[in-house]
């Protein structure tokens, strides 16, 4: 009897302690969230609950927070101050090591756990090499027989994003060639790769720099090398999608191997766009439209689109479909050729 009576104390007494220190965020309209508060973004403020799991509440709608372990909340004049969070006479009440301040929600601009904060410091000054995420695929197809062919694509994107800036780097590449009745001819070979650099100038404002480069054994292309820059806006910017609409100018310059060389200045707009499926699926999609000031009527357009969906962790399977289209390919030349890739790839994260 003493035994079940203990238990009873014991479970009792974590039920209340984990009560106890558990946050609490309570609304305008008396409803009360309790949990533990992970970050408040100015217009939000999340909270992760034993039963309901992450909740997200509109910050205008908040009356008073109280956390039990210590925060990092970011004040609008700057000022950052570490630790716990209580109301008072409609104010927040932080208490730090040192010292205990009073503020209004209306003066809070951030407030992170110690997750959030380490995330948000990472962004701050990472190195060249951090914060890099993206994946590549690689396959291979073949026959032996009446006929010996082979296939190898590949295709590869990533990218580092921190809180100013973003590097892109894409790369597609096809090789197919075949043996009929002892002949030996390819029959696709193109490749195209390139990376670009936005800053941002205002939350919503960037610039944006750019260098293609693209070889087609069938277009006769020998080179097409591209650099150029512009502005870029950030459309739509949320957890599940981002819209960037861009446009600028840029120099072209290509050679054929017929030989033709073509050099150009080209005005440029488009789109770059990001959608998540699903939990373990995305899609990306860029467009570009370049109108050629030198030889005016021409132009050339640049479609890439790409699917990936997780499998495991590391491992996923990928499509990426590329079109670009030339409005004045050399003579005896379509204006354009598909490049499709799909398979198992990896996907990375550091």
């Amino acid at each position: 009897m003493k035994s079940y009576r203990l238990f009873w104390l014991v479970v009792s007494a974590g039920l209340l302690l984990s009560t106890a220190w558990a946050d609490e965020v309570v609304m305008k309209n008396g409803d009360r969230v309790t949990g533990a508060i992970i970050k408040q973004d100015g217009k939000t403020i999340t909270v992760k609950t034993d039963n309901f799991g992450v909740v997200t509440a509109p910050w205008d709608k908040v009356a008073s927070i109280k956390s039990d372990q210590p925060v990092h909340v970011v004040l609008k004049d700057g000022k950052t101050l570490v630790g716990t969070v209580a109301p008072s006479d409609g104010k927040l009440e932080i208490t730090t090591k040192d010292t205990k301040m009073g503020v209004s929600p209306g003066e809070v601009a951030a407030i992170r756990d110690a997750g959030e904060q380490k995330a948000y410091e990472r962004l701050l000054n990472p190195g060249l090499l951090q914060l890099w995420s993206g994946g590549g695929s690689v396959g291979w197809a073949g026959t032996n027989g009446n006929a010996q062919t082979s296939t190898l694509t590949t295709a590869f994107t990533a990218a580092r994003v921190t809180a100013t800036d973003k590097i892109s780097l894409d790369f597609n590449l096809i090789k197919a060639s075949a043996l009929i009745s002892g002949q030996t001819a390819s029959t696709a070979q193109a490749v195209r790769g390139g990376i670009g650099y936005d800053h941002n100038i205002s939350p919503r404002l960037f610039v944006n720099v750019f260098n293609d480069y693209e070889y087609d054994k069938f277009q006769n292309l020998d080179l097409r090398f591209v650099i150029g820059g512009g502005l870029g806006f950030h459309a739509v910017k949320n957890k599940r999608s981002a819209l960037n609409v861009l446009g600028g100018a840029d120099y072209n310059h290509s050679s054929f191997s017929t030989p033709l060389t073509r050099n150009s200045a080209e005005a440029f707009w488009g789109d770059e766009y990001t959608l998540k499926l699903t939990g373990a699926s995305s899609l990306t999609q860029s467009f570009r439209m370049f109108n050629n000031l030198s030889d005016t009527g021409e132009y050339r357009v640049n479609l890439d689109v790409g699917v990936a969906t997780k499998i495991k962790k590391w491992l996923s399977w990928n499509l990426a479909l590329s079109d670009h289209y030339l409005s004045n390919p050399v003579p005896g030349r379509k204006g354009n050729d598909w490049l499709y890739t799909t398979g198992l790839g990896i996907t990375f994260a550091r």
